[in-house]
């Protein structure tokens, strides 16, 4: 068994900011109502509606707030880490090279 995403959802209501700090790389996508995004490190505000996603760095903080009559639901899915996926590579890799060297031989 692998991990390929672990995701977590919050509903922010109409007229609420709410800070965040991203520990891993992450992926945002927003749901419901459109939401307003502020990152550190970025002069530029975000302004997101339902269906667009927002790809976040590790390390950084992020301020959301639900805009309009309707609450909004964002969705952090965590990305594998490119060492995680470096050694699934390395791995799946490995396996591939020994069954070629054991092709047509079966271990019992």
């Amino acid at each position: 068994m692998r991990e390929i995403s672990t995701s977590v959802t919050f509903e922010i209501r109409p007229g609420e900011t709410v800070p965040m700090r991203i520990a891993r790389s992450t992926r945002l996508s927003v749901h419901g109502g459109p939401v307003w995004a502020t990152r550190s490190n970025d002069i530029e505000d975000y302004w997101l509606a339902p269906g667009d996603r927002l790809k976040l760095r590790e390390r950084e903080r992020l301020w959301l707030s639900a805009e309009g009559d309707k609450p909004a639901c964002v969705v952090f899915t965590m990305l594998p880490r490119r060492d995680e996926r470096a050694i699934r590579w390395l791995s799946s890799s490995i396996e591939r090279l020994v069954q070629r060297f054991r092709a047509g031989w079966r271990t019992v």
